[in-house]
């Protein structure tokens, strides 16, 4: 049996803040520089289009109405133009992306969504999942997703399976994908996560979290873990310090996030970026894990399925379903 291999990159870059337009073209630009230097997959951060709501750990919601708007703007549709074109690049370049994004919907103007998207070297989306559940703060702009995208999908690199940031630290989420034989794992994060004010506690070491659920999941499962976390620049960071004069000294003093690869054996095995903005690169070799798979298969001669069951629910939530009674006539359902 012949086991993939390939070149990934991880993109640990800023969007063009709150404006989504400008985030795809920049986007398209590191999709067509990663392909130049041999990658086949870019995974981008969390909502890197067109950004990650930070604000809502530095003001009160009462002081942010006009950013969740710009946000609400400039979120984009599954079907709509913007993944539209980051699909076209993909299918030119012959890459695989992983695209994080805010996502609204025709149904309700201020609904949005985390989440992210895998399409294929051909242009087509093969999965589609939405966070199951915001976190902390996150819950003043993002509406909980579903079960639908918990999908680990077969392809040429492997079988490829992502959760968005926090869902990473959920057993139950990430046993979901491992025992659909996931090989690969895409873990997307934010910039930055302020928890507490650094003056007065210490803060939330995002670059330790990562490196702790990261490497505990591809432990686990034996596999690839390809962690992209986004990157705050000058731009954002000042215009969120000019809102108020608390906001800038917060997000100096708050840990950043790492953009990192880790091997089945848990470890790094890739430089970790953290303070400048690139791509990062990495060599994913799928046998490297199969002979771990003697020691723990989680999903295999490892576990106990008769004492152990887990039900996932993959229905896609709709706020409406229609039922039509089947003696109505064609005039009746217009």
């Amino acid at each position: 049996m012949t086991y993939p291999n390939f070149k990934a990159a991880m993109a640990h870059v800023a969007p063009v803040f709150l404006d989504k337009d400008a985030t795809v073209e920049k986007a398209c630009s590191l999709i067509r520089e990663a392909s130049r230097n041999g990658a086949q997959l870019i995974v981008f951060p969390e909502t890197y289009i067109p950004a990650f709501p930070v604000w809502c750990a530095l003001q009160a919601p009462i002081h942010n109405h006009d950013l969740f708007c710009e946000l609400a703007a400039n979120s984009i549709k599954i079907d709509g133009p913007e993944l539209a074109k980051i699909a076209e690049t993909a299918r030119e370049c012959e890459m695989f992306v992983s695209m994080g994004f805010n996502e609204g919907t025709t149904i309700s103007d201020g609904c949005i969504w985390n989440s992210n998207v895998l399409i294929n070297d051909a242009g087509n989306i093969l999965c589609h999942h939405r966070k199951i559940v915001p976190t902390f703060y996150e819950k003043l702009v993002w509406a909980p997703g579903d079960g639908a995208g918990l999908e680990v999908c077969p392809t040429r690199l492997g079988r490829v399976g992502m959760l968005i940031c926090g869902e990473n630290t959920n057993p139950l989420a990430r046993f979901t994908l491992l025992a659909q034989g996931e090989q690969v794992h895409l873990s997307t994060y934010p910039p930055v996560w302020p928890s507490h004010d650094p003056a007065v506690h210490e803060n939330y070491d995002l670059k330790n979290a990562i490196l702790i659920r990261a490497g505990a999941h591809s432990f686990e499962g034996k596999l690839f873990n390809l962690v992209a976390a986004g990157y705050l620049d000058q731009a954002a960071r000042d215009r969120l310090a000019k809102r108020d004069k608390e906001a800038g000294r917060i997000l100096d003093g708050s840990p950043r996030g790492i953009s990192v690869a880790i091997g089945p054996n848990g470890t790094p095995i890739s430089q970790i970026m953290q303070e400048a903005e690139g791509i990062l690169y990495a060599d994913v070799d799928l046998s490297l894990c199969v002979e771990p798979k003697q020691l723990h298969d989680l999903a295999g001669g490892y576990n106990r399925f008769d004492i152990f069951h887990l039900t996932v629910d993959r229905t896609a939530q709709r706020p409406i379903h229609f039922q039509y009674n089947q003696n109505s006539t064609d005039e009746d359902t217009l």
